[in-house]
């Protein structure tokens, strides 16, 4: 089961990214991830009612309910959404592969986890080859001030994710479902984002046209509802630091993307790239020792 959960979100999340860039250009970002998150909250509290599940959470949950709202589906993807206005996409992902230590490190500080050392030194070698698949998009950029801003933005994006994390898992151990709990956060978020965006006079709008509203339709029903559930499900059955393995992998998912729409060169660097991001799988969740103690047993 935890092989199609992590299937599933990185292969939706790996192209989302794409989806987000069509969104950009005419309606403001707050607009487009209010409109994403009200959907999918619509959509799961629908799926909640036809599975009659219980909706109400009860009262201890709800200051996590906001806080996830407010990291998770608000203040991460407007961090996100205007990075990519500054910087490459490529740069805002060698950041938001970060997460897993950033889980960990978090996870040890706020909630007293113990550090898994594989999850560390997987994590370090799937950044070292997402570096090596970026590299030459990053060249030429690291001496703009306006570069640093965008890195900045998304490495807060980041800590606001894995923030969404274990606040996650903090739920589900007091036996909540990631379906209950995305429902009221997403809505919580969209909420926080409508609110501000009408007190800023924005326009809510969307784009009338088939790119924006199938990337809007998309990202709401496949990214949101299907991706956020099973990869939250991830963090509960795996715990937030081997689920956040998961933002290392999906860019390599969204580089295929981009060799077919948007004509990305492959050259041996990137090849060594993608090398060390499947090492770091296989040592991140540490399948190396288990295939090595089934051998050593089936002997």
């Amino acid at each position: 089961m935890n092989l199609v959960l992590y299937a599933v979100t990185v292969l939706i999340w790996g192209t989302t990214w794409i989806a987000i860039k069509w969104q950009l250009g005419v309606v403001p970002p707050p607009v487009s991830i209010a409109w994403r998150f009200g959907i999918a909250a619509l959509v799961l509290f629908a799926l909640l009612r036809i599975m009659r599940r219980p909706i109400w959470p009860p009262r201890a949950a709800w200051r996590f309910l906001v806080a996830q709202g407010v990291a998770l589906f608000c203040c991460n993807f407007l961090c996100f959404y205007y990075a990519e206005q500054i910087v490459p996409s490529g740069l805002v992902a060698v950041v938001f592969s970060t997460a897993p230590l950033l889980n960990s490190i978090n996870g040890r500080l706020f909630m007293g986890r113990p550090l898994q050392p594989t999850v560390i030194a997987g994590a370090l070698l799937g950044l070292v080859g997402i570096v090596c698949l970026f590299v030459q998009q990053m060249s030429g950029h690291l001496s703009d001030r306006t570069a640093w801003l965008g890195l900045g933005t998304a490495f807060l994006g980041t800590m606001c994710f894995s923030a969404g994390n274990l606040l996650s898992s903090r739920m589900q151990s007091m036996g909540l479902h990631p379906f209950a709990t995305n429902s009221w956060a997403m809505l919580i978020g969209a909420s926080v984002l409508a609110i501000g965006s009408a007190l800023a006079g924005l326009s809510f709008a969307v784009e009338p046209t088939t790119r924006y509203l199938g990337a809007l339709a998309y990202l709401a029903i496949f990214g949101s509802v299907i991706g956020f559930t099973a990869y939250l499900m991830l963090v509960g059955r795996m715990g937030p630091e081997r689920a956040a393995y998961c933002t290392v992998l999906f860019p390599i998912v969204a580089l295929a993307a981009s060799t077919i729409f948007e004509g990305y060169q492959w050259s041996a660097l990137s090849v060594v790239g993608l090398l060390l991001v499947v090492a770091g799988n296989l040592v991140a969740f540490d399948l190396t020792r288990k295939v090595f103690i089934r051998r050593a047993r089936a002997s």
